[in-house]
């Protein structure tokens, strides 16, 4: 039992005394780190294109230019909703592929490098959909599938790298600025193809650019993501991983603005290098004929380490947090409601496509204005409250449409005050979504992985994101036309189920270093050569040392703590 309390114990004292160098979280937290803060927003630009793409087919599916050049893949009748569908779903198809190519990239290329490639495949999608004029609705199938598999791998690799480059006191907070990216771009998508739908008028003289315009501007921040991120840093948990430590350390001054010998860039650089030398001798001692670190062995180690997420119960853990946590992202029906939103606030009584277009403009500005305090006291108040607290008002939300709905659906002429109570309510959804579940659960993805899983366990996590994305994407067309009102019943019942399952498995994580998170999912119960391995490296690499005589106590006050009853 020795080793297992030396290693807990040099973490909790790792924590203890980080905590006390770093300060409290919160704005202030975010002003001291302005470096990285300014560094992370420039990388969710690729969160930015991402929420553009989620939010601009809602509009443009609507406007009589487009549905003339689609025919029945884009038209009102029920027989062609499925196709409709597939118009609308074949981007998350794309990034569901992305999502289980990124993990590779990430690793063998770095962060960084893999960002300007995922983008490089964005831009080709794009183009490719431009052609959609003469191309008709094969254009903008095959030129979504690419773009959607840059969008993925954007989506895996952005939070990864801000969390690798955060220190933990803001973690949680830069990850989020993923979500608040993305619901940057789908307000700006829906306002823009708001104005668009006027370019030569709103019926049957609309010009093409009202919806060639939408779908061209995105290549603007794409092409400038693609070239500032070739001088952004590379992360510098990838840099120790990959033995470029003189580097890594630089790097880490300079993200914390400290120098290089300042006792808090020391302690995050020693548990960085910890980690990363426990888990490539893991690696060795488990599969000795991939542990040298070429391309190959690198792409055929991704589906190995996948393989091994599900083998222990402490790393299964993880994987049913990040996969069951976008599961119930996805069934919360916030999708359904930004690819369809035109359509539904039709279907809810607003007569004409201007209106609707307008009303679904107002969600893309609660949803970024609800994002904003959760932006900033994420790390103070935690996950599970937020989360919890947001799944059960959206399904209140869903409940109350449908009642809406049953009663009204036939008579929206005679009863415009409950259409209008339907759309406030659509709303105060995403509100409770804007603030919960639209950052959160990409925080929870981004840090319950160990380093030498982090790119495998968050690309599992996203494509589990992609797939229930694309699955909602593809029904929810003949969902609105079949069952109407059942459609909010049964998101309505996700969310519910989405509060129970946060509440009462998924554990807290917040002000934990990405390191530490591996105490939090039940690691000390794995079998004992694990931390043998992992108290030789603390003390080869000097993090005993640097803790000084602090480390000693670990695991005889645990034990008395545990034997009192009050343990963690």
């Amino acid at each position: 039992m020795g080793p297992v309390a030396a290693t807990t114990g040099t973490y909790d004292v790792a924590l203890n005394r980080r905590k006390a160098l770093m300060g409290d979280s919160g704005p202030m937290a975010l002003v001291q780190n302005f470096r990285v803060f300014g560094i992370a927003c420039f990388a969710c630009i690729g969160g930015l294109l991402y929420g553009y793409n989620q939010g601009v087919f809602s509009g443009v599916l609507t406007m009589n230019n487009f549905m003339d050049h689609m025919g029945d893949y884009d038209s009102k009748l029920a027989a062609d909703q499925t196709r409709k569908g597939w118009l609308t779903s074949i981007l998350e198809l794309g990034a569901w592929v992305g999502t289980l190519l990124s993990g590779f990239l990430a690793e063998q290329y770095s962060r960084k490098i893999s960002i300007i490639i995922a983008t490089g495949v964005f831009i080709i999608g794009v183009v490719v959909q431009t052609t959609a004029v003469a191309g008709g609705h094969s254009s903008i199938l095959g030129g979504r599938f690419v773009t959607g598999m840059g969008v993925g791998s954007l989506s895996m690799i952005v939070p990864m790298y801000n969390a690798e480059c955060a220190p933990p006191e803001v973690r949680g907070s830069l990850i989020s600025l993923q979500q608040f990216a993305i619901e940057i771009g789908i307000m700006t998508s829906f306002w823009i193809d708001y104005g668009t739908n006027y370019i030569g008028g709103t019926g049957s003289t609309q010009s093409e650019a009202a919806w060639l315009v939408p779908i061209c501007l995105q290549l603007a921040p794409a092409l400038a993501l693609f070239c500032g991120m070739i001088f952004m840093p590379y992360s510098p948990r990838w840099l120790v991983h990959h033995d470029r430590e003189v580097e890594a350390r630089k790097v880490l001054a300079t993200l914390r603005g400290l120098s290089q010998d300042h006792e808090l860039v020391e302690l995050e650089f020693l548990e960085i290098k910890a980690q990363s030398t426990f888990e490539k001798r893991t690696v060795a001692d488990k599969f000795p004929h991939l542990q040298h670190p070429s391309a190959w062995n690198t792409f055929k180690l991704q589906f190995v380490a996948i393989g091994s997420l599900f083998k222990s119960m402490a790393m299964f853990r993880r994987v049913i947090v990040a996969t069951v946590t976008m599961f119930f992202q996805q069934w919360t029906g916030i999708n359904a409601i930004l690819y369809y939103a035109p359509t539904i606030f039709q279907n809810l009584g607003l007569s004409g496509n201007t209106i609707s277009l307008l009303a679904t403009g107002v969600v893309g500005i609660v949803m970024l204005l609800a994002t904003i305090p959760t932006l900033f006291y994420i790390d103070k108040l935690g996950r599970k409250p937020i989360l919890t607290i947001g799944a059960i008002g959206m399904g209140t939300c869903h409940i109350i449409i449908a009642v809406i709905v049953a009663k009204d659906q036939s008579s929206w002429a005679k009863h415009t005050a409950a259409g209008w109570a339907a759309v406030a309510m659509v709303w105060l959804f995403v509100v409770h979504f804007g603030y919960s579940w639209g950052p959160c659960a990409w925080i929870l993805v981004a840090e319950v992985w160990p380093m030498s899983n982090r790119p495998y366990g968050i690309a599992l996590g996203a494509s589990s994101n992609w797939m229930n994305n694309f699955i909602v994407g593809q029904v929810t067309p003949d969902m609105l036309s079949g069952i109407t009102y059942g459609t909010y019943i049964i998101f309505g019942l996700f969310c519910f189920m989405g509060a129970a399952f946060i509440w009462f498995y998924v554990p807290e994580t917040k002000r934990l270093t990405l390191e530490e998170m591996d105490i939090l999912f039940g690691t000390d119960t794995t079998a004992r050569a694990d931390f043998e391995r992992m108290e030789a490296v603390n003390r080869e690499i000097g993090l005993k040392g640097a803790l000084g005589g602090e480390v000693g106590m670990g695991y005889s006050e645990k034990e008395k703590v545990s034997e009192d009853g009050k343990s963690q």
